[in-house]
């Protein structure tokens, strides 16, 4: 078999080995409004944690878009601490921001929630968000081997 197709036969069937893995799902907690939102905080698949956007807090918490990118990692990472691994098993980020001209600051505090290897990323400029937050951060993590 060409390796082309090699290629295209394994992302075929990537997606179906995901889906044959064990799938545990961290349900959202209930808000203040005493409805949980409709969706899971993050989903492990096998040794992939897939993490739901998750945002610094909004206006509510004030403080700078530094202050905001802070709170919006931590809670990241605690997403990804709650799934059994650490922020260096991200493998994908894309950051949601208000606005673009806080990229310097986020990336100032981003850059000391790692150790190793960067994970890719996208910084997307998104005009409002939810509660008037600065960031909204959503990733995927892998398990590495042992």
């Amino acid at each position: 078999m060409k390796p082309a197709a090699l290629i295209a036969l394994a992302l075929a069937l990537a997606p179906a080995a995901a889906l044959a893995a064990p799938v545990t799902y961290v349900p959202s907690p209930v808000g203040p409004t005493g409805v949980a939102p409709p969706f899971s905080r993050a989903v492990m698949a096998g040794d992939t944690l897939y993490l739901s956007g998750t945002t610094d807090g909004g206006a509510k918490l004030g403080g700078t878009a530094a202050d905001a990118a802070k709170r919006v990692m931590d809670n990241l990472k605690g997403e990804v601490e709650a799934g059994g691994l650490t922020m260096n098993d991200l493998v994908w980020v894309q950051i949601f921001a208000a606005d673009l001209g806080d990229y310097a600051a986020f990336n100032e505090v981003y850059r000391t929630y790692f150790t190793g290897p960067m994970p890719t990323r996208a910084f997307i400029g998104a005009g409002h968000l939810l509660g008037d937050a600065h960031f909204e951060v959503m990733g995927v993590a892998v398990r590495k081997s042992k």
